[in-house]
């Protein structure tokens, strides 16, 4: 590592390596005594001097020897990325549990909050990654957005299917029925509450993609409130830690693939109108 780094010292690897910043492509956490490995692949935590800290939270909802489950609070990050590296879901876990081989299965964007599944078993890890390719698992999530004040929807449900593609910049997406150039997405949603000025929506994803529910709720005409990327991409600016996104990852439901029991779990959390 020092030959292939030349700008970083031993011992900043050796402390790496010790706090468990140096893995192997599976996410098994690097040993300082362990042989060296020809044709594998090492990944490390950077190292960022002035970190954003997220004055919030997380809850672990259950663990157990194959995985954990916590509620994550919005605009932290679940994987280490860009400015943030231990102010992440995965890293304030493995800190606070000290097992080195947590692991995300899933993701939710950084703005969004609610339930995610770790693994804490590297034998096992692969069945529950498979829950989500193979789409076994059921979610359910919660959004907020303004509405007309004259307009009754309680009750009312959505079927959307469509494509969603890369747009400009290219970390957003947008609604198309081209099938040649985007993925398939699909969502049902309905909305089971609302205020004068606010609706409560229920939403389950069908299928994975990135920034699936916040495309197909601007689809029907009910952008999220706070959303900073949709409708209108927002100027980027520091983190208004009283503006959240109004996205909530509710709930998770699956039939557990080691002991075959079918499981559910909720955010003790809900959003309010």
């Amino acid at each position: 590592m020092v030959k292939k780094f030349p700008h970083i010292s031993e011992q900043v690897w050796r402390n790496r390596i010790n706090s468990g910043k140096v893995f192997w492509r599976d996410g098994g956490i690097m040993n300082i005594d362990e042989p060296y490995q020809p044709n594998s692949t090492l990944c490390y935590y950077r190292e960022v001097p002035l970190e954003p800290t997220v004055p919030f939270e997380e809850l672990i909802i259950t663990q157990n020897e194959q995985f954990l489950i916590a509620h994550k609070p919005a605009f932290l990050p679940v994987m280490p990325g860009g400015e943030f590296v231990n102010e992440c879901l995965q890293a304030r876990l493995i800190q606070r549990t000290g097992i080195q081989e947590i692991q995300a299965v899933h993701r939710l964007d950084r703005d969004t909050a609610g339930l995610v599944l770790f693994s804490t078993n590297p034998a096992t890890r692969n069945q529950y990654h498979q829950l989500f390719a193979e789409r076994r698992i059921a979610k359910t999530y919660q959004a907020v957005a303004s509405i007309n004040s004259s307009e009754p929807i309680i009750g009312k449900k959505w079927h959307v299917k469509n494509y969603l593609k890369r747009s400009q910049p290219n970390f957003l997406f947008e609604n198309t029925t081209a099938s040649d150039t985007g993925q398939y997405a699909e969502s049902t949603i309905e909305c089971i509450d609302q205020s004068q000025t606010k609706a409560l929506f229920s939403l389950s994803p069908i299928t994975g993609r990135t920034h699936q529910l916040r495309l197909h709720m601007q689809h029907i005409g009910y952008p999220i409130l706070n959303d900073r990327f949709y409708p209108t991409l927002q100027p980027k600016q520091p983190d208004d830690f009283h503006k959240p996104l109004q996205l909530l990852a509710k709930s998770l439901s699956f039939v557990d693939p080691v002991t075959q029991r079918e499981e559910t779990f909720k955010s003790p959390t809900d959003l309010e109108i």
